[in-house]
C-alpha cells in the first residue's frame, strides 16, 4: 500500500509538470484585435416606440454594453427572481440612457430632446397613457426607483414620486383610464431590513416531503431555500398601492401585500388585483405560488374575491398541460366590466381523452350570478381577440400534433357553432395566414379591427418563392379572402408592422424596409385608390458598421442525405477571389430545433435582403478575417416514422453538419479539414455532441450549455419524456457520458451566474473536469458575474479574444 501511495504521488506530481496539463490561469480581461474591436464597439442605433395612433415616435437610446460594475451591484436570488435590494428593481434590467420624441407628420424634423429629464438617466418600464398624451417611466437612482412622466405635447419631463417605487416584481405602475393618474406600487412606510443568512441560526432542518403524486418540474434556478429566504422575499416583494396624480399628489389605495398585477376595467370603474399568498415553495418559482384575485372599485372599495389558486408544485406531464380551475383571468375588452377566464375541461391533464380541452367563460359584474360559457375548444387555449357582441376570435394549440386552430365565435350566443378559420401545423410557416389586426375601441382597448363586415390579417408570407409579407381582407359573412397588398421588392426586405388607416378612401401601412447594405427604417406605405403605392420615410438611420455590409452574403439551400432541405446564410470576405477560389477555414454557427415532420423542417424563413447587424453571439465578425462563415445553419431534429425527434438526435446532428460542410465544399469555398462549429445554450450542447460523435470538425466553441441530461431529468428543450421513461435517450444525448470519446479541441464558456433553467454553471465545470481527467484538449472560461447571456463589455471583449485566439490556433496554424 505504501508503494502505491508513493507511486501515485509521483504520478500526480509529474502530471502537474507535464505541458499537457494546465491548471487555472489568472489573467486580466483581454481585448480582441483592433479589426474585430471596431466591428463590435460602436454607437447603437436608437429603438423606436410608437404611440397607439402611430402619430408619435419615442426614440430610445442605450449603451452598447453593460459594465462589470453594473453586474456587481447587490443582488438577491429569491423565488426565481434576481433583485437589487438597494434599488428595488430586477438586477438584470437593461436601461435606456436617453430619449427623444418626433411626430410622424413632421417628416423633416429631427427627434427633439425632452426638457427636464433626470441626470444619469436609467430609464425602464415605459408606458404611453391611454390618451397618448403622456409617457410614464421609471428612473433608477443609486438609492431607489422614481416614477416620471413625459408631457408629449410640450416635450417636458417631471418627477411624480421619490425613490420609493417598488419595481422588484415587474412593471410597478398602471395608468388609470382617465390618463390623469396612475396606480403605483410603493415601498411600505414601515418596511423592515433584509435579514442576513449568517445572522440567523437555523431553527431546525429543512424538510420537503412527497405524498406519492407524480409531478414533473423542470430544474428551476434561484429558488427559495429556507425561512430566511422566505422572509426576505416577502419583504422585498411587498408593496402598498397608491393612486398618484400628474401633480405628484398621492393617496393610499390598498395596504401592504405582494401585488403581482393591477388591471383596470375597460370603463375605468374597477380594478382586478392579484396578490401572492402563502405557502411558498422551495421547488418552484414565484409564478406557481398561491394567488388571490380580487375586484375593487375605483375608490378602493372591496367588491369580491373572484379567484384563488393553490400552490402549483404538482403539474401533469406534457407541454400541453395546464393548471386546473380558473386561469387567464382578465377583463373583456369590448365590455365595461365583464371578466372572462379559461377553465380546463380535462383537469389540465393532456393524457385524459376528452372532446374539448378548454372553455372560455364570462362573468358579469357584480359577479353574483352563474358564469356563462361562451365557447369550448378542442386544444389548449392560446388567446382571445374580442371584437363585439357578434364576433370574437379564440385560438388553441396542441403540442403533440403541433396543431393550432383559430375559431370565429359569437360571444352573445353559445348555440352558434364556432367557425374554424385556421387549422394548421404550427411549424408550417408556409401556411401561416398571418395575425388578426386590432384597433382601439371606445374604452381605449385593442379589439378586432372590423370594417364594413371585414377583418384583416398581416402575415410574413414565407413560401417556396421567398418572403412576401401581405395584408389580407377577410369577409365575416362569406369568409372569402382578398389580398390587398403583397410585398415584392427587388433587393429589399419589407415587413408590415401595422395598419395605420383603412377603409376611408385610402389604406396606409406602417412598414419597415431594409437591404443588405441599408439599415432598417420605418416608412408609411400609402396604397391609395387607383394610384401606385407610395412610400414615405419617417426614420433615417444609417449603417453603424459599414465593414460588415461589405461582406459577400448569400442564403444557400442544400439537402441532407434523407432529403430534408436545409439553409443557412453564407458570409465570405469582401475581397474574396471568386475566380481562383482559395479554400478558406470555415466557422459554422447553429441551434437545433425539433420538428414533427420533414415538410415543416424543410421550410426556409431566411430573407437574403436582411440587413446584417451581427451580435456578439454570432461568428459573422470572422468573415472579415479570412474565414467562411455559415451563420444560422438549419439544424432540424425531426420526428421520423412515428419516433420522437430525440430518438435519433445524434444521427440527425451529424447529417445536418455534413450537409452544410458538403454544400460549401461543393461550392469550392472551404477547406473541409479546417472547420469549426459553435453554439450557445442548446447550440453548445449540439457542439459538444458533434465534436464527440463525428470527425467533421477540427474544433468547437460551446457557450453556456448543459452537457449531462441526467441533471435535467424531467425534460429539457422540447423533450417531454423524463429520464426514467427513456434513460437510453438521455444518456446517449449527454456529452458528459461520452467524454472519453472527445478527441478535438473545445473551448467551453459559461457565465458564473447562469440563471437559465437547466444550464447551471456547474454543467460546464463538471464537463471540463471529465474532459481534463480523460486527457482531452479543452479550455474552460468562466465569466464572472455573467448570466446565461453575456452583457458586460469586459466579458464580451474577452470572449471575442478567446474565440479569435482559439480559431487562429486550431484553424490557421
Amino acid at each position: 500500500m505504501k508503494n502505491i501511495i508513493v507511486y501515485g504521488f509521483i504520478f500526480v506530481f509529474l502530471m502537474l509538470l507535464s505541458p499537457g496539463v494546465i491548471a487555472q490561469e489568472n489573467i486580466p480581461y483581454q481585448k480582441p484585435s483592433e479589426d474585430l474591436l471596431k466591428l463590435v464597439d460602436y454607437e447603437r442605433v436608437p429603438i423606436v416606440r410608437f404611440d397607439s395612433n402611430r402619430e408619435v415616435m419615442l426614440y430610445l437610446y442605450r449603451d452598447q454594453f453593460k459594465s462589470l460594475s453594473d453586474l456587481s451591484m447587490p443582488q438577491m436570488r429569491l423565488a426565481g427572481l434576481r433583485i437589487n435590494p438597494v434599488t428595488n428593481i430586477a438586477s438584470d434590467v437593461t436601461y435606456y440612457t436617453n430619449a427623444k420624441i418626433k411626430r410622424v407628420d413632421k417628416l423633416n424634423d429631427q427627434p427633439k430632446d425632452i426638457i427636464g429629464m433626470p441626470e444619469n438617466l436609467q430609464m425602464a418600464n415605459i408606458s404611453f397613457s391611454p390618451n397618448d398624451k403622456f409617457i410614464a417611466f421609471t428612473n433608477t437612482t443609486i438609492n431607489g426607483v422614481e416614477l416620471w412622466v413625459i408631457d408629449i405635447d410640450n416635450f417636458k419631463a417631471y418627477k411624480l414620486t421619490d425613490n420609493s417605487v417598488n419595481a422588484n416584481l415587474n412593471n410597478p405602475f398602471t395608468w388609470m383610464k382617465d390618463s390623469k393618474s396612475l396606480l403605483v406600487r410603493l415601498l411600505p412606510a414601515d418596511r423592515g431590513s433584509i435579514i442576513s443568512q449568517e445572522a440567523v441560526l437555523p431553527a431546525g432542518p429543512i424538510i420537503s416531503q412527497s405524498k406519492g403524486i407524480k409531478s414533473q418540474n423542470r430544474t428551476f434556478q434561484d429558488l427559495l431555500k429556507n425561512s430566511v429566504d422566505e422572509q426576505n422575499f416577502e419583504l422585498l416583494a411587498t408593496s402598498q398601492l397608491y393612486v398618484v396624480d400628474l401633480n405628484g399628489a398621492k393617496e393610499l389605495f390598498l395596504d401592504s401585500a405582494i401585488y403581482t398585477s393591477e388591471i383596470i376595467s375597460p370603463d375605468g370603474s374597477m380594478v382586478l388585483i392579484s396578490t401572492i399568498e402563502r405557502p411558498y415553495s422551495y421547488i418552484v418559482p414565484m409564478n406557481r405560488f398561491p394567488r388571490k384575485s380580487t375586484v375593487y372599485s375605483f375608490d378602493g372599495t372591496f367588491k369580491k374575491v373572484v379567484n384563488e389558486t393553490p400552490l402549483m408544485e404538482i403539474s401533469p406531464k406534457g407541454f400541453s398541460s395546464a393548471r386546473d380551475g380558473m386561469r387567464s383571468l382578465g377583463w373583456r375588452a369590448d365590455k365595461p366590466s365583464s371578466l372572462y377566464y379559461i377553465e380546463a375541461l380535462d383537469g389540465g391533464d393532456p393524457s385524459i381523452n376528452v372532446e374539448y380541452r378548454d372553455q372560455l367563460v364570462q362573468w358579469d359584474y357584480p359577479f353574483d350570478s352563474t358564469p356563462r360559457t361562451l365557447v369550448k375548444i378542442e386544444g389548449r387555449y392560446e388567446g382571445v381577440i374580442w371584437g363585439d357582441d357578434n364576433y370574437a376570435i379564440i385560438s388553441d394549440s396542441w403540442y403533440n400534433t403541433r396543431n393550432t386552430k383559430s375559431y370565429l365565435f359569437s360571444p352573445s350566443d353559445f348555440t352558434v357553432k364556432p367557425i374554424v378559420l385556421v387549422n394548421r401545423n404550427s411549424q408550417d410557416i408556409y401556411s401561416d395566414p398571418g395575425s388578426f389586426q386590432l384597433q382601439r375601441n371606445e374604452y381605449g382597448r385593442g379589439v378586432l379591427r372590423i370594417n364594413k363586415g371585414n377583418i384583416y390579417l398581416i402575415g410574413d408570407g414565407f413560401s417556396e418563392n421567398g418572403h412576401n409579407p401581405f395584408l389580407d381582407e377577410l369577409n365575416l359573412k362569406t369568409l372569402n379572402k382578398k389580398r390587398l397588398y403583397s410585398s415584392n421588392l427587388d433587393g429589399k426586405r419589407e415587413d408590415i408592422e401595422s395598419i395605420m388607416q383603412i377603409g376611408s378612401g385610402s389604406t396606409k401601412l406602417l412598414v419597415r424596409l431594409q437591404s443588405q447594405t441599408e439599415y432598417p427604417n420605418f416608412y408609411i406605405r400609402d396604397l391609395g385608390r387607383g394610384q401606385r403605392s407610395k412610400l414615405t420615410a419617417i426614420t433615417n438611420f444609417s449603417n453603424p458598421v459599414e465593414e460588415i455590409s461589405k461582406l459577400y452574403k448569400e442564403v444557400i439551400t442544400y439537402k441532407r442525405e434523407d432529403g430534408v432541405i436545409l439553409s443557412g446564410t453564407l458570409y465570405l470576405p469582401s475581397d474574396y477571389d471568386f475566380i481562383n477560389k482559395p479554400k478558406l477555414p470555415m466557422l459554422l454557427w447553429a441551434y437545433p430545433r425539433e420538428y414533427a415532420d420533414i415538410e415543416s423542417a424543410s421550410q426556409n424563413n431566411t430573407n437574403p435582403n436582411t440587413f446584417t447587424l451581427p451580435s456578439t453571439s454570432s461568428f459573422v465578425y470572422w468573415a472579415t478575417k479570412g474565414y467562411a462563415v455559415l451563420q444560422g445553419a438549419a439544424f432540424p431534429i425531426v420526428g421520423i416514422d412515428g419516433n420522437e425527434p430525440n430518438d435519433t438526435f445524434i444521427e440527425q446532428l451529424i447529417m445536418n453538419a455534413k450537409a452544410a460542410i458538403d454544400a460549401l465544399d461543393g461550392l469550392g469555398y472551404i477547406d473541409r479539414e479546417r472547420v469549426a462549429v459553435g453554439g450557445h445554450s442548446y447550440g453548445a450542447f449540439m457542439t459538444a455532441n458533434l465534436l464527440t460523435h463525428s470527425s467533421l470538425f477540427k474544433c468547437g466553441v460551446a457557450r453556456s450549455g448543459a452537457y449531462n441530461r441526467t441533471l435535467t431529468p424531467f425534460g429539457f428543450q422540447r423533450e417531454q419524456r423524463n429520464f426514467w421513461d427513456v434513460p437510453e435517450v438521455y444518456n446517449r444525448m449527454s456529452p458528459f457520458m461520452h467524454a472519453h470519446k472527445m478527441k478535438k479541441p473545445i473551448l467551453l464558456v459559461h457565465g458564473e451566474a447562469d440563471n437559465n433553467a437547466g444550464t447551471f454553471t456547474f454543467q460546464t465545470e463538471r464537463y471540463f473536469q471529465a474532459l481534463k481527467g480523460l486527457g482531452a484538449d479543452a479550455r474552460m472560461v468562466i465569466l464572472p458575474l455573467e448570466s446565461h447571456g453575456y452583457e458586460a463589455k469586459e466579458s464580451i471583449m474577452h470572449l471575442l479574444w478567446e474565440q479569435d485566439r482559439f480559431f487562429e490556433e486550431n484553424l490557421k496554424k
